[in-house]
């Protein structure tokens, strides 16, 4: 698994007397006090910016889509002071200032990059993965963090936190602040400010997202696209192709082909003569959902639990035709929904900016859309308008702590009014027992000392949503490198692009039935409007559901075997239940269901040793403090 670290020594010495360095890495800077070092990454993704007067240089290591200008004033802006600027460049990818203060450090803004760091004696040890971190520290897996991913919803379950005890989370859209004599800080970068309008955002929208997918394709040949026919791989592969010839896959199976996904898919290649379209059909290549996992020891392993393995043996029948065609670059749409959609409690902070009656009409069509009730639906977006975060949060953890059930989530037969409140469990919590409850209940009621009172419910979901699409690419991005040598990459959770869109509120992004407004104002003249004016979605349930039912038995092994379950922290027997009944197609959590089997094989296949991620040197020992 390829990553970046490096060391900060605040007390002005040199790290030269450290005896680690990561295994087979490359020593891309060092100045005494700090050290960074790449490991998996090509001379081309480390980009480095320094100026004659020596004041201010910046790194950009990954997918650095700036041009020589862009970089340049970059370091021109961290010179004079201002460099958060100098932190928003184009694509997604890790960015260093160092001046004469010290270091600074930030990833990417939707999550696909992320730094984590551990104090030591000298400062800081910091990477763009935990598990090295965690290796070196010799920290334990935190179980309340792997519990709460697939128990409960509204939860800022990272925080500042990580998937080990002992390392530390840089959050997404905050900077690691290393300075000699101080301690180890964050910093919230700043946000770019709200536009006035939806039509005043649009351009900027339009502008960052053909950037993100025409630099891709200048830099990479040949490339491969995802074309399922939806709106945001309709758009990518669009842009793409205006770039020049690209290869573009469509999956689709039994079950998928009852839908409208191929038709749009054939039209869009038709209608681009750059595109070469070939087609993946799952059930005869005889692919399914949690192929794959009878042996946990030969599987990929990430930096956190990844959906992806659920996926495997269907990414490796999807990507196949892109590897052949020696792709360099396969782009996807993951991440439209966080930037070019909203969530539902977007209309509680529609509420709150003084738009009261657009809110109520369209609190109103939300109840509409989803079958229910009016009323419990007011009710509830009034009552989560009037609760403090804080408050709902002490109540969630009242009620796990209590053993109460009867609020729980299960996804997507979520009620509307359900998915109004700032926070709730997940049918997941069932299956844990009164310590797993508790571990969950206490990283519920740590929240509530960090959660920033002037937060509103839509910014909040929002936020958590765009985190949890960022952390599932960068899965996907490094089980395909592993597994397949091929770089996946979402133009659509670029720093830029997250910027431009999210300065558009949510609640202005969307209108009450229509689907994706934004992608048709900005992209009408430059993607087929055929698409843009696309209103069906498709669900992948039922093919969900046949290949948990197929897999069954190697998924009752891994549940069975569960080593949260061996912690005392999980019923296997009623995990068990809810697994068996998924199997014979009755109603099931399948989210956490997928999320805890992926987590338990996280846990399976995680390398703890020192020396499966780091090296010795001939300098003495550098000891890492608690």
């Amino acid at each position: 698994m390829r990553f970046i670290a490096g060391t900060f020594d605040t007390r002005r010495g040199s790290w030269a007397g450290t005896n680690w360095r990561p295994r087979g890495a490359q020593n891309i800077f060092d100045d005494g006090s700090a050290h960074v070092w790449t490991t998996g990454f090509g001379p081309g993704e480390v980009r480095r910016c320094s100026g004659r007067s020596g004041r201010a240089e910046v790194l950009a290591i990954g997918c650095c889509l700036a041009t020589r200008e862009e970089l340049s004033a970059a370091r021109a802006d961290a010179e004079r002071g201002a460099w958060a600027a100098a932190m928003r460049l184009p694509g997604s990818c890790l960015t260093l200032v160092h001046d004469r203060t010290g270091l600074r450090i930030a990833g990417a803004r939707a999550g696909t990059v992320t730094v984590y760091w551990i104090p030591t004696r000298e400062g800081a040890l910091w990477a763009t993965a935990a598990a090295p971190l965690a290796a070196f520290a010799e920290a334990e897996p935190n179980p309340a963090v792997l519990l709460s991913a697939f128990t409960v919803r509204g939860v800022d379950v990272l925080a500042a936190d990580s998937h080990f005890h002992t390392v530390r989370r840089v959050p997404p859209g905050h900077v690691l602040v290393l300075a000699p004599g101080r301690q180890p800080r964050t910093e919230a970068l700043p946000v770019p400010s709200a536009v006035p309008s939806f039509e005043d955002g649009t351009p900027a929208v339009r502008e960052t997202i053909t950037a993100a997918v025409s630099r891709r394709a200048s830099v990479a040949s040949p490339i491969s696209s995802d074309l399922s026919g939806g709106v945001d791989s309709g758009t990518v592969t669009s842009l793409a192709a205006a770039c020049g010839p690209l290869l573009a896959v469509t999956y689709t199976d039994a079950r998928m082909g009852e839908q409208d996904d191929m038709r749009y898919a054939e039209r869009i290649a038709r209608d681009h003569p750059q595109i070469t379209h070939t087609t993946v059909h799952g059930t005869r290549a005889g692919v399914q959902h949690f192929d794959g996992l009878q042996d946990p020891a030969v599987l990929p392993f990430t930096d956190t639990p990844s959906f992806t393995l659920g996926l495997l043996a269907i990414k490796a029948a999807q990507l196949g035709p892109a590897t052949a065609h020696g792709s360099r670059a396969h782009l996807t749409g993951r991440g439209g929904d966080d930037i070019l959609d909203a969530v539902p409690t977007m209309v509680i902070d529609q509420y709150r900016a003084g738009h009261r009656m657009q809110a109520l009409h369209r609190t109103a069509a939300f109840a509409r859309t989803r079958r229910s009730a009016l009323w419990p639906v007011l009710g509830q977006a009034a009552r989560t308008q009037r609760t403090p975060y804080p408050q709902a949060l002490a109540a969630l953890a009242d009620t796990l702590n209590a053993g109460d059930d009867r609020t729980a989530q299960s996804g997507p037969g979520t009620s509307a009014a359900q998915m109004l409140t700032w926070c709730a469990s997940s049918t997941g919590t069932a299956w844990l027992t009164r310590a797993g409850r508790a571990a969950v209940a206490d990283l519920v009621t740590a929240r509530i000392q960090t959660a920033p009172p002037d937060i509103t419910p839509g910014a909040l979901h929002e936020r958590l949503a765009l985190e949890l699409m960022g952390d599932g690419h960068a899965t996907f991005d490094q089980i395909s490198r592993q597994q397949w040598g091929l770089p996946v990459h979402a133009p659509l959770l670029d720093n830029l692009v997250v910027d431009a869109c999210h300065a558009i509120p949510g609640y202005a992004r969307t209108r009450p039935g229509d689907f994706k407004p934004l992608a048709r104002a900005a992209f009408t003249g430059h993607v087929p409007d055929y698409l843009l004016h696309r209103r069906t979605k498709t669900a992948f349930t039922s093919s969900l559901f046949a290949g948990l039912r197929a897999n069954a038995p190697a998924l009752r092994r891994i549940v069975a075997h569960s080593l949260l379950a061996q912690a005392g922290l999980l019923d296997t027997t009623r995990a068990l239940a809810s697994l068996d009944s998924a199997a014979r197609g009755e109603g099931a959590p399948l989210a956490a269901l997928h999320a805890l089997i992926v987590t338990e094989l996280w846990l399976a296949t995680l390398p703890t040793a020192r020396s499966t991620w780091w090296e010795k040197t001939t300098a003495p020992a550098q000891e890492v403090t608690p």
